[in-house]
């Protein structure tokens, strides 16, 4: 037993060692006055940009929205700066498809600060970022690293890393999306949106 278990850490190892990132530069995915670079929805009451801000807010009807990149992505880091507005935000970052977020607000299920959590369609929140409670500021601007690379998701806010988590449901390409949940009363801003394309190569 003991030697199997040997084996299967030694294979870890040497392929963690024949792999290697290569992080291309940061480029700007939002440039502060138009919808470059992101699918602007059809009849959009949802998303507005004003001072270099990309705000999202409810229509009359209170339905929900997620603005997608134009492009889709494999391995990235995406770096963004978030405020959450007034009533129950409820937001996220949509990675490579709707069915895998970075949470930014509270959850409806949990009805809780959930902030830089992962939420897996038909799992919820397998885990739970840590220390946001100290680092997230209400009101005000935070920033939030992404790092997604395969399968694995890894988090900062405001500088310091808050989660790490290895999803066996992955999408391994897709766009990413800001969410406006729906059936919300909230509004919440982002802008210095970047993102860097990961290549992982054999060495």
């Amino acid at each position: 037993m003991r030697s199997k278990l040997f084996a299967v850490l030694l294979i870890s190892v040497l392929l963690a060692a024949c792999t290697q990132e290569n992080e291309q530069k940061m480029q700007s995915l939002f440039n502060g006055t138009d919808f470059t670079n992101w699918a602007e929805p059809e009849n959009n009451v949802w998303w507005k940009i004003n001072d270099g801000v990309l705000s999202a807010q409810h229509g009359p009807e209170k339905k929900g929205s997620i603005l997608w990149t134009e492009k889709a992505y494999t391995d990235f880091v995406l770096e963004l700066e978030f405020k959450m507005g007034d009533g129950t935000v409820d937001s996220g970052v949509f990675l490579r498809t709707d069915k895998e977020q970075i949470q930014i607000g509270i959850s409806g299920s949990l009805k809780r600060d959930m902030t830089c959590s992962p939420y897996i369609s038909g799992k919820g929140y397998p885990v739970e970022a840590e220390g946001i409670a100290e680092l997230l500021k209400e009101k005000d601007w935070n920033s939030m690293r992404i790092k997604a690379v395969g399968q694995n998701y890894t988090v900062w806010l405001n500088g310091k890393k808050v989660m790490a988590y290895t999803s066996e449901t992955a999408v391994a390409n897709g766009p990413i999306g800001l969410q406006l949940h729906g059936n919300r009363e909230m509004d919440v801003h982002f802008r210095d949106i970047k993102l860097a394309e990961i290549a992982v190569m054999a060495k």
